[in-house]
């Protein structure tokens, strides 16, 4: 089965709309469809940050209603899913954009929107094992030894946020270990999470966040082909947020 990988979109609508577009999807019944029956699929951190992360929660579920949606949450969703569930948590790194956005609803369409979100997010495996387990999609990759172990808090916890130990470089970022070069499996792991200029391949795994809400620009990953599209971002252009990891 084809799919087409999209990375972390973080409220960027408009480009979403056009590498779409650009893929070859038509927009049919309130979804996307593809002509040649491919499908899409997502690393996660659809929302936050970005202009318009409503708009892409709400074309979200319309390809889960059409059935026609893969998708792992990421550490955004995370969080704005213990937000709706009236958990304490800080408004802070993009949060505050879509939970603006939220508040200027109705009370009435908060309350529906609220109530599909959480639906939508209890139903989400953490990651997604596709074509017969040869293709991973985990938003901030998965380490060979977890893949179809029993869900539990580490793996969690390493798939929204990566290979953390606790350790934050000046800015509060936290430091984020190089978990795909010490990845050897023969499964491809398409991820994202942590924004590069360009995909970046390594060993069996390609991260496909280019950082579009940072003024880089929206990819996707077409597998089986392992071809990647890509389109500009229509956002300011912010240097300091991409990672180098000195090894392209």
């Amino acid at each position: 089965m084809p799919y087409d990988i999209i990375g972390d979109i973080h409220g960027c609508y408009e480009e979403l709309l056009e590498l779409l577009k650009v893929l070859g999807y038509e927009q049919k019944n309130g979804t996307f469809i593809h002509p040649d029956g491919r499908n899409l699929a997502f690393v996660g951190d659809a929302a936050d940050r970005g202009p318009q992360s409503l708009a892409v929660w709400q074309l979200l579920f319309n390809l889960e209603d059409a059935k026609k949606l893969f998708y792992c949450p990421g550490n955004h969703c995370n969080k704005f899913y213990r937000y709706l569930k009236g958990s304490n948590v800080q408004i802070t790194h993009g949060l505050e954009t879509t939970v603006a956005e939220f508040k200027q609803l109705t009370k009435s369409k908060q309350e529906e929107f609220r109530k599909r979100f959480i639906a939508f997010y209890e139903k989400l495996p953490f990651y997604n094992r596709l074509d017969n387990e040869k293709l991973i999609i985990a938003h901030a990759g998965i380490r060979e030894d977890m893949i179809g172990q029993p869900i539990q808090k580490n793996i969690i916890t390493f798939v929204l946020y990566g290979d953390i130990s606790g350790e934050k470089h000046p800015d509060g970022r936290p430091v984020r270990k190089d978990w795909a070069k010490a990845y050897h499996g023969d499964a491809l792991i398409v991820y994202g999470h942590t924004p590069v200029k360009e995909p970046r391949k390594k060993n069996a795994t390609i991260n496909i966040d280019t950082g579009c809400v940072f003024g880089g620009k929206l990819t996707a990953l077409l597998y089986p082909e392992m071809e990647t599209v890509s389109v500009p971002s229509k956002q300011p252009y912010i240097a300091e947020k991409f990672h180098d990891y000195g090894d392209y």
